[in-house]
């Protein structure tokens, strides 16, 4: 079990970093909730792939920067139908 929980933290995290996706998203692509894609990047690759974790981190600090934008596009499409 624990190896499956190291392998698929380690795919989410390449998932992420190669499409720059958000954490909603990379949770809709595998299928897991967004608390445990989270979970799985921020604390337990950190424990066993550290290179890994630091490349992750930056993207997800990116897409937490840039959040307020993508909601306010979201906004936008749904009231004006752009």
């Amino acid at each position: 079990m624990k190896s499956n929980i190291e392998e698929r933290a380690c795919d989410l995290a390449v998932y992420i970093i190669e499409s720059n996706a958000t954490v909603r998203a990379a949770a809709k692509e595998f299928g897991i909730s967004k608390s445990t894609v989270h979970k799985d990047l921020s604390e337990r690759l950190q424990q066993f792939n550290k290179p890994l974790y630091l490349q992750v981190k930056e993207v997800l600090e990116k897409n937490k920067a840039e959040r307020h934008i993508r909601g306010g596009i979201a906004t936008r499409i749904k009231y004006k139908g752009e």
